[in-house]
């Protein structure tokens, strides 16, 4: 019997189960029949938010973010870089504080761009500050 674990659609945002061995194998959506895989950071919104932090049992990190934020802005291109590095073993996603600020409350972000790495609903660990892809990439690793 194959080891699955739950993935988070980063479209329609239902909840698949997936072989494990098979995520590198561009599995597609139950629901959507879109790939579940894209190497793309997800734009989130608070209901999306709760779903892939509570429910994906691949780790999932979080940017808080804002579009006022020259940091954030300036680290993006790298944090895009990092989802491409870093699929399918872990799901970047992005939650623009400003526009949804009720679900970043219940984690104090006192700074942006901060960065959460989720698993299974819990937070692993966090950082602070504009990274380069490489920086991000090993700080993911070093928490996951």
């Amino acid at each position: 019997m194959s080891d699955s674990l739950h993935f988070v659609c980063p479209h329609c945002h239902t909840t698949n189960r997936v072989a494990r061995e098979q995520l590198g194998n561009a599995p597609d959506c139950g629901s959507c029949h879109q790939p579940l895989v894209t190497g793309e950071p997800v734009a989130l919104d608070a209901a999306s938010f709760a779903k892939h932090v509570g429910r994906s049992q691949v780790p999932v990190v979080v940017d808080f973010w804002a579009p006022w934020c020259g940091p954030c802005r300036s680290m993006a291109p790298a944090f895009a870089q990092a989802a491409r590095a870093l699929a399918p073993e872990v799901q970047l996603a992005k939650l623009d504080t400003e526009a949804h600020p009720q679900a970043a409350a219940p984690y104090n972000i006192r700074s942006i761009p901060t960065m959460v790495v989720f698993r299974d609903g819990k937070e692993l660990g966090r950082i602070s500050g504009a990274m380069g892809a490489a920086d991000i990439e090993r700080w993911v690793r070093s928490v996951v």
